[in-house]
This record gives C-alpha cells, structure tokens and sequence, in this order.
C-alpha cells in the first residue's frame, strides 16, 4: 500500500460515523448490508449516511452491489489488511514479532 493510499483510508476512518459503519460492516462479513439497514442499526438518516459511505468507498474500505432495488454494501477486507500490513511492516526493527507483547518489549529496550 502507498503512503497516500494509507492516509486516505486512516482520514475516512478517522470520523467516528464511518468508523461505526466500517467496523459494523466487518461484522457483517462478506455478505455484507444494505444500506437501510445500515441506517437502521446505527439510527441515521439515509441522507446522512450516504455521504459517509461515499467517503469509504472512495478511500477503497468499502465495495457495493446492485441487488435489487437495494445498494449492499461489503468491508474490503484486502484494503484493512493492506492498511494494517503497511502500519505494521516495519514493526519491531525488523525483527518477526509474533505478539503485541514482544513488539512491546523490543519497544522498551530500544529506549
């Protein structure tokens, strides 16, 4: 992932809305929701919530599909392990960590 790419989806997640959407979405899996039941489950009106998800869709996070008379919209899972791969990549020196402790302890002995 680009530098530029990372920026854009930490800025569209960095909106507490479309946290909550993305995050609800990961839950939902690859089935993903519909839009009004989006806005259902986080009680905002369509108007609203179409602004946010265009914001995600356009940072990549989210995907859609026609179904129906209905937009589904799914988390991009490879676009969220791309973001956390480039966040992490450089983790620990270099050195293969394989927990949050051990990256924590490289941390405190590289201080």
């Amino acid at each position: 992932m680009e530098t530029n790419n990372a920026l854009e989806a930490l800025a569209a997640l960095a909106h507490s809305v479309r946290l909550m959407v993305f995050r609800l979405l990961m839950q939902a899996g690859p089935e993903g929701l519909p839009a009004g039941r989006i806005a259902e489950l986080i009680d905002m009106p369509a108007s609203s919530l179409s602004f946010h998800l265009k914001e995600l869709h356009r940072a990549e996070l989210l995907a859609s599909r026609q179904e129906g008379r209905s937009i589904i919209y799914m988390a991009r899972f490879e676009t969220m392990n791309a973001l956390l791969g480039y966040l992490t990549e450089n983790c620990c020196g270099g050195v293969s960590c394989t927990s949050v402790s051990s990256c924590n302890v490289v941390a405190e002995s590289n201080q």
